[in-house]
């Protein structure tokens, strides 16, 4: 999960010369967009409904960039995940900025098309613009690597009206320097989730993954108090709720984690904040107790973790280092046995992977109780090594859409194409199906100890509880299955029956994205 960056705007000079300098009056007015996400695993659009909330994290990236921005400039922040943009809004900006990841490449043309209409210049950054080499007529103004390092020139020129094609980073910035995100453009009641970074960057280099390419194998963070300092200023502006620390891998540098966590723990000794904390690892935290009882104290409730495939060849093949030679069943039940509930990714279609791996995948997940298990086709994304193997090879068809839960495959596989896009389909279908995603909710609950402090029940979630009971209980399919979970939940694990219920929650959204596939 990784922050994202911009686009650029002036009020309507000449379309020919959007960047000509003018005399200013006042200060500028940039607006800061985000474009939609379409329907994927990480849209929980279905679960969001069910909470009332219409997006599931504000746009970090962009919130860091409006911190990098004078503070006398006036910004307005337009999330399209949360509401629509307006032409009014756009004809309000001297500039406007857009952010996007490749799987908002349709949502980012479509507003840069409405810039362009309206005569307004646009800077656009994020991971989607990584791989451009040049600006192009719909992106006439690009940044490329980290926001942090070219800041001071953008804006120079944002002032002078002298924007230039492309701005690229020089270098790899020190997160220490890093503002806080600019909170206040931000409508929390739109969210379910806020979100924070402690790091960037992961030791490990797997052949699939982008990360090492855009933020470097040497993790980078911030302080643990600039941290806590964030956390502090969500709490008293009244968050109160989950936080997900979009680190690459949280552990990465795991002497700054202990740090950070022993800071968390007494930050929240000391102010009893309603929150809780989510984020991303590689497997071998389950190697290291001490860790793990420090995140469980600080308040993590969950951890993402690549897990990928049970088949030890296709992990050799994509060079996953950190999850070879160990049992990663056992893994996974050490962390849920501990209080974190393991949320895990998984891959189809490595080379080595062999005919029944779609069997094999299937009874990993149930049988470790992984209640949420994001399966996608392997896709090959620009700047890692596995595009650039598969180009070598003769075998890449088309660029990544970035949404690797489409029934698509941008390259040759090994094994048949159409046997992989409907053995795909049918594992989603039965992994989501009512009656096995309950019974591997049981496994799951049979495991996991709800240990650590909680964010308590708000009325909010009172409400998602019963309109749950409506859409789950009375309405949608299921509903038998739904029942005797419910009840079962409630007798044998009253502790964990609203951990329960909202995994139940997140099981109908995944449900029917599978639907789709």
């Amino acid at each position: 999960m990784l922050p994202e960056k911009p686009l650029s705007v002036v009020s309507k000079p000449d379309p020919a010369d959007v960047s000509a300098p003018r005399a200013r009056r006042r200060p500028l007015r940039v607006l800061l967009v985000y474009p939609p996400i379409p329907e994927t695993f990480w849209s929980m659009k279905h679960a969001l409904r069910l909470v009332s909330k219409k997006a599931v994290i504000p746009p970090l990236g962009l919130l860091t960039v409006a911190a990098l921005l004078p503070g006398h400039w006036e910004l307005r922040l337009k999330d399209l995940n949360a509401e629509n943009l307006s032409d009014e809004e756009l004809l309000w900006a001297d500039y406007v900025m857009l952010s996007a990841m490749l799987v908002q490449r349709e949502g980012a043309e479509e507003a840069a098309r409405r810039c362009r209409e309206l005569g307004k210049p646009l800077i656009a950054g994020g991971p989607m613009f990584s791989s451009f080499e040049e600006a192009t007529p719909l992106f006439p103004h690009i940044v490329r690597g980290e926001a942090e390092a070219v800041a001071a020139d953008l804006v120079r020129d944002m002032e002078h009206g002298t924007l230039k094609p492309r701005y690229t980073a020089p270098n790899r910035p020190n997160l220490e320097t890093v503002p806080p995100p600019r909170w206040d453009l931000v409508n929390f009641n739109h969210y379910s989730t806020m979100a924070v970074q402690f790091s960037r960057g992961c030791p490990f280099d797997c052949e699939f993954c982008d990360i090492t390419a855009m933020f470097g194998r040497v993790p980078r963070t911030k302080s643990p108090k600039q941290l806590v300092g964030e956390l502090e200023q969500l709490r008293r502006m009244g968050w109160r709720g989950g936080v997900f620390m979009v680190d690459d891998n949280f552990i990465g540098n795991r002497r700054r984690t202990r740090e950070l966590l022993a800071e968390i723990v007494r930050w929240r000794e000391e102010n009893k904040p309603k929150m809780t904390f989510f984020t991303e690892a590689s497997i071998n935290l389950a190697d290291d107790a001490e860790l793990i009882e420090l995140m469980v104290r600080a308040g993590f409730r969950r951890v993402f973790v690549g897990i990928e495939t049970p088949e030890p060849e296709s992990l050799r093949e994509c060079r996953k280092v950190q999850n070879q030679h160990r049992d990663l069943g056992a893994a996974v039940r050490t962390l849920q046995r501990s209080g974190l509930e393991v949320m895990a990714g998984f891959i189809i279609g490595f080379d080595n992977d062999p005919p029944d791996i779609f069997k094999r995948q299937f009874e990993f997940i149930q049988r470790n109780g992984i209640a949420t298990a994001m399966v996608g086709l392997l896709t090959a994304l620009p700047q890692t090594r596995l595009y650039k193997r598969l180009v070598e090879e003769g075998r890449l068809l088309a660029q990544s859409t970035g949404n690797n839960t489409q029934a698509i495959l941008n390259f040759v596989p090994k094994l048949d194409a159409d046997f992989l896009i409907q053995g795909y389909r049918n594992l989603m279908r039965r992994l989501y199906e009512p009656a096995t995603y309950y019974q591997r909710l049981r496994v799951f609950l049979k495991d996991y100890r709800d240990r650590g402090p909680g964010a308590g029940l708000t009325w909010a979630d009172l409400k998602a509880f019963f309109k749950s009971l409506w859409i789950l209980g009375a309405f949608y399919r299921g509903r038998r299955q739904f029942w005797r979970f419910f009840l079962h939940s409630a007798f044998k694990h009253p502790r964990e029956f609203s951990q329960a219920m909202q995994l139940a929650i997140v099981g109908y959204h995944f449900r029917r994205v599978a639907e789709t596939l």
